[in-house]
């Protein structure tokens, strides 16, 4: 989904809690990778790896200057032969440790050694988010928490796409006096992507 296509759901959302929702959700995993600085780790279940949402986080880390924003994906199947960036598996999160953030994407809900490693991950210090059905045991583990329970107006991966793109919305803004030239193209970016003003 395009910034074009989040600015269009954006307008049919206004009005309902999701924009919020995802706003505070995207300044809360923003706050925790840009304050710590120790790194993002994004995991999914067996069934669901968010590879979507890693490739969106990319671009906003790079579209915003906020590197922080740059998740390693750590997989349930990751093999030594895959691609360094799809390489990275659960032994990630045992080493995970305080100043580190964690992001789960879970449609169901993760079952139990997923959960053990999530709790051991925030015994250890790391920062808990979670997106998910907000059941479970998972809600009990994170820090911050957005549910989209099954049968929301929204689905899952469209949530995805509006918190990545809230999180490079809410970088810190640039201090006042020259700016930089990756600002004033991300500035006309902006301007160009941006819905006409409705007409009347």
């Amino acid at each position: 989904m395009d910034a074009v296509r989040v600015a269009l759901l954006r307008e049919v959302l206004a009005g309902t809690e999701w924009l919020g929702a995802t706003r505070r959700f995207a300044g809360a995993l923003r706050g925790s990778v840009v304050s710590h600085g120790g790194g993002l780790l994004l995991v999914g279940t067996p069934e669901y790896e968010p590879w979507h949402l890693a490739a969106h986080l990319v671009d906003e880390a790079a579209w915003s200057g906020t590197p922080e924003l740059s998740p390693t994906l750590v997989r349930h199947d990751a093999r030594p032969s895959d691609p360094a960036h799809l390489a990275v598996g659960l032994g990630r999160l045992e080493a995970a440790r305080r100043g580190e953030t964690l992001l789960v994407v879970a449609p169901g809900g993760p079952a139990g050694p997923l959960v053990e490693r999530v709790s051991d991950a925030r015994r250890a210090g790391a920062t808990v988010l979670a997106l998910g059905p907000g059941q479970g045991q998972l809600p009990s583990l994170a820090h911050e928490i957005l549910a989209v329970p099954d049968g929301s107006e929204l689905d899952l991966d469209t949530v995805q796409h509006l918190v990545s793109a809230a999180a490079g919305e809410n970088a810190l803004p640039t201090p006042r006096g020259r700016r930089r030239f990756r600002d004033r193209v991300a500035r006309l970016a902006e301007h160009l992507t941006a819905p006409p003003p409705a007409r009347w």
